[in-house]
């Protein structure tokens, strides 16, 4: 049995391996010359270099005095910044075809139209044109920013995420457009590094998704380190002026006087939109809601037999996780008919300083269903290794059902939040209580006991707090 999946990124390479582990005849389409997807070349993967060397920076410059590091003569070298964070996309890029080879999985250098349902016509980045057969499509072509009415983005001053991956020098001053994941990740990059940054929000609170104790912890430390905020605002223009400037006209979302701020970049992030264009979707039927996604069922199959989608291109969070957890079951539906993938414990990470992560319901989630509750939380400022780190901004909270104790939700704001979140994706995964984590031992001193003491706290009562 062939298989092919169309798109070579998180989900797509994914899917493609494990059809190959399982024994099909499997190859993966991918037009942009490397493979990963937006994740690896300009997404995920880049942004978390940028953030992780600008964190230093930060440290460097604003920190490294009170705990004893002198430092002369600190200064940004932001060419070899930027090309450390392409080290890394290379290198990574290289490891998945790497993997190809291991697994025997064909590697198509190409864009693919259907041809019809069983049949792809690529165009090869050499030139040639050929067409492949399968019993099997899964497609996986990912995501690309959304564009906003009358903004032209040029990828220099008006920039979306990709842009924002590579500005050529620090700007003085940046409006981000959009207060979601993106937007505050990228955001905070420049800030770190000098930029007077103003994130301009729709809506009346930043991360959208995150439980709103979180987002209102969030918004506080952001603005500590300096970034500033407009909620309930909506953007009206942003046109380039002839000095090379860019002015952004704003207006509360309400209603109300018109603001005009003057900088030098904006970053566009208001979400992005499903690959779903040129693909030849409506040559063979396939069914597409209102919003451009595919249409599945819960087997990840379209309408039309032999067709499958996962990741960006179908309903649910835009994540690089749930693409390849969704690529795993496609393959395995297609091997043996069954799969698994639990839409109730996908993590989201905010990969910020401090870090931000979820999983799970969010308190205003649980409370809208109607089902009693408990809430518990622990402070970093209590946990002994957030203290002799000092690094004890944030919290730990934990909703457990009022009946049966089951972890319904975790929320995280903190130091190492992003790796700590498995943790509690595992409790969810497996139905614990969060009695059966607090009476679980956890290293001492850990970050960790934070999550546990919350867990305390939601069953009974905190030790440390």
């Amino acid at each position: 049995m062939s298989t092919e999946a169309a798109g070579g990124g998180p989900g797509g390479y994914v899917a493609a391996i494990k059809g190959s582990q399982l024994g099909l005849k499997t190859a993966c389409i991918e037009g942009r010359g490397t493979l990963g997807g937006t994740c690896l070349n300009v997404g995920c993967i880049p942004s978390k270099s940028l953030l992780h060397n600008s964190h230093l920076y930060h440290l460097a410059s604003h920190e490294f005095k009170k705990r004893g590091i002198e430092v002369t003569g600190l200064s940004i070298n932001l060419d070899q910044m930027l090309k450390q964070k392409e080290k890394s996309v290379k290198t990574l890029t290289g490891g998945i075809e790497s993997l190809f080879k291991k697994n025997k999985t064909e590697y198509i250098k190409g864009w693919g139209t259907f041809k019809s349902a069983n049949e792809i016509e690529v165009a090869g980045l050499d030139g040639t044109n050929r067409t492949v057969k399968a019993k099997n499509v899964i497609i996986a072509t990912g995501s690309e920013p959304s564009g906003f009415p009358g903004i032209t983005v040029d990828e220099e001053s008006i920039v979306t995420s990709t842009g924002a991956l590579s500005l050529k020098k620090v700007p003085e001053k940046m409006v981000v457009i959009g207060g979601g994941v993106i937007g505050l990740e990228l955001g905070s990059v420049w800030s770190r590094l000098g930029a007077e940054v103003t994130v301009v929000e729709y809506m009346g609170a930043i991360g959208a998704g995150m439980d709103a104790d979180l987002a209102k912890s969030f918004q506080k430390t952001l603005q500590k380190q300096g970034m500033k905020f407009k909620l309930g605002t909506k953007v009206i223009s942003a046109n380039k002026t002839a000095d090379g400037k860019v002015e952004v006209v704003v207006e509360p979302a309400a209603g109300g006087a018109q603001e005009t701020l003057v900088v030098d970049v904006v970053l566009l992030s208001i979400g992005r939109r499903p690959n779903t264009d040129n693909l030849g979707l409506e040559k063979i039927g396939v069914e597409l809601d209102k919003r451009g996604r595919v249409v599945t069922n819960h087997e990840f199959k379209t309408n039309v037999p032999g067709i499958l989608a996962i990741g960006d291109v179908i309903t649910g969070p835009m994540l690089a996780h749930k693409a390849e957890e969704e690529g795993i079951a496609a393959a395995e539906y297609i091997a043996h008919g069954h799969g698994h993938v639990n839409y109730d414990a996908i993590p989201s990470v905010i990969y910020t300083h401090p870090e931000v992560a979820w999983v799970g319901k969010t308190e205003a989630e649980v409370k809208a269903s109607g089902v009693e509750y408990k809430v518990g939380t622990f402070p970093f400022a209590a946990n002994s290794r957030a203290k002799t780190i000092d690094d004890y901004d944030g919290l730990v909270k934990v909703i457990s059902d009022a009946k049966t104790d089951r972890i319904l939700g975790a929320h995280i704001i903190g130091p190492g939040a992003g790796e700590m979140i498995a943790e509690a994706v595992i409790a969810i995964e497996y139905g614990a209580s969060s009695e059966d984590i607090a009476r679980t031992t956890h290293a001492h001193p850990t970050l960790s006991e934070a999550f546990k003491e919350a867990c305390m706290g939601t069953y009974d009562k905190p030790i440390h707090f």
